[in-house]
């Protein structure tokens, strides 16, 4: 018996700006805003699934260059993810502020209680710093705040990088290139949105043939 085919949901994504935004209203005077950032940070770079960046341990960063960190997606397949040295740095900090062996099996991203952050707590750390810098990017007032968002938004910003969408599957850790293939959509708007700032050729004249009557009754006949 065929599965009912229920349709996908329009892929959300936070422009680049945005999640700009959203990073520079967080108070990093604080230790939870510093980890706040940090996991933001990591998961933009990486568009770690929310589950991977909370199952993140200490010897899973080995940040010297290249600079990377070690995932382990569904089924337990693991994979390297590259950083950006920005992001690095602000890790190598939180790490050595929370005093964590790079070579121990130690949580990265705890919460107040010193327990492993979970799924719901990322999204209420994400849901807070989005409200906060509503105020300065009015467009955020209409984004859906999930953790599953910021997968999206690398993705989306690696596409309008340039990057191919199978390249981007591996990063992503896709089992299969047509999960990739739902950013197809974004990536024929984007270039809908380039040929139209492009001047269009002039019109070509007609074909010879059309304007003989000869050709149009065979044509007729068949």
């Amino acid at each position: 018996m065929p599965f009912k085919r229920a349709g996908q949901r329009v892929i959300e994504y936070l422009e680049r700006g945005e999640i700009e935004a959203i990073l520079a209203r967080v108070d990093r005077s604080k230790l939870a805003g510093r980890r706040d950032y940090a996991l933001l940070a990591t998961m933009f770079n990486t568009g770690a699934r929310v589950q991977e960046v909370i199952d993140l341990r200490a010897r899973d960063l080995p940040l010297t260059r290249p600079y990377q960190l070690r995932l382990f997606g569904k089924g337990r397949k693991e994979r390297y993810c590259p950083l950006w040295p920005q992001t690095a740095q602000v890790l190598r900090a939180f790490c050595e502020e929370q005093r964590l062996d790079l070579r121990s099996e130690a949580r990265v991203f705890l919460n107040h209680r010193r327990a492993p952050l979970t799924r719901f707590g990322v999204r209420y750390i994400l849901a807070k710093h989005v409200d906060r810098a509503r105020s300065r990017v009015t467009t955020l007032a209409r984004k859906r705040r999930h953790p599953h968002s910021m997968r999206h938004s690398a993705a989306v910003a690696l596409l309008k990088s340039g990057v191919d969408l199978s390249t981007i599957s591996q990063w992503l850790g896709h089992a299969s290139p047509s999960t990739t293939n739902r950013y197809a959509a974004i990536d024929l708007d984007m270039k809908r949105d380039a040929i139209a700032h492009v001047k269009p050729l002039p019109g070509s004249r007609k074909a010879a043939w059309r304007k003989k009557q000869t050709v149009l009754d065979w044509l007729e006949s068949l």
